[in-house]
């Protein structure tokens, strides 16, 4: 069964502006918590010369994601994975790219170290990770609308929040990676770029 998320449809564009900059002409990349799937059709029907592989945790996200794909009938996207960012069962593939969009804020900070371990070994020299979300920058929200909802992340797991950009950069560096773009985006997210440093 299909999954449809509103804020898929309405940011899909903007995440494939910033693609199109930085996406190899062919490669294998690795989607870490695809969600719905809804953003992995939209980037693999834009490039198809390159071959992705969707990831989530939850079973109800694969069995979206796979119906995606086989409603779509694109060959260059494989059945998802069962991807817990913090397990050691990754696949020993190297990858062009590491996307992560929105799960950083919503989940426990465990997850975004074990990405960005996980990205410090697996990305080709020229590979990159991206990742998408709202987050803090120098101690600060950048938006009343990020505090309150980060206050709704937190009742829902006390673990999640809206991060600091900050520390989120030095995970990064600790696992050999160096932030090479910051980028603005509507409803006060942001993209961000990490390259092997």
């Amino acid at each position: 069964m299909r999954l449809f998320y509103p804020a898929t449809e309405r940011n899909r564009d903007v995440i494939l502006e910033v693609l199109n900059r930085i996406l190899p002409k062919t490669g294998h990349i690795l989607e870490v918590a695809s969600g719905s799937g809804e953003h992995v059709i939209h980037f693999a029907k834009n490039h198809p010369e390159i071959t992705w592989q969707p990831s989530d945790l939850a079973e109800d996200s694969r069995l979206s994601i796979q119906a995606w794909i086989d409603h779509s009938g694109l060959k260059n996207i494989a059945s998802p994975l069962a991807l817990d960012t913090t397990a050691a069962n990754w696949p020993n593939t190297p990858l062009d790219a590491l996307i992560c969009i929105n799960m950083v804020h919503i989940s426990p900070w465990e997850a975004t170290l074990g990405l960005m371990e996980k990205a410090g070994q697996l990305l080709k020299e020229n590979g990159f990770l991206y990742l998408y979300g709202p987050y803090q920058r120098d101690g600060q929200h950048t938006a009343p609308s990020n505090a309150s909802f980060e206050g709704w992340l937190k009742e829902k797991d006390n673990r999640f929040g809206v991060r600091h950009m900050e520390e989120v950069e030095q995970v990064a560096v600790d696992n050999g990676l160096k932030l090479s773009q910051i980028i603005d985006m509507p409803a006060n997210n942001f993209s961000l770029v990490f390259h092997r440093a």
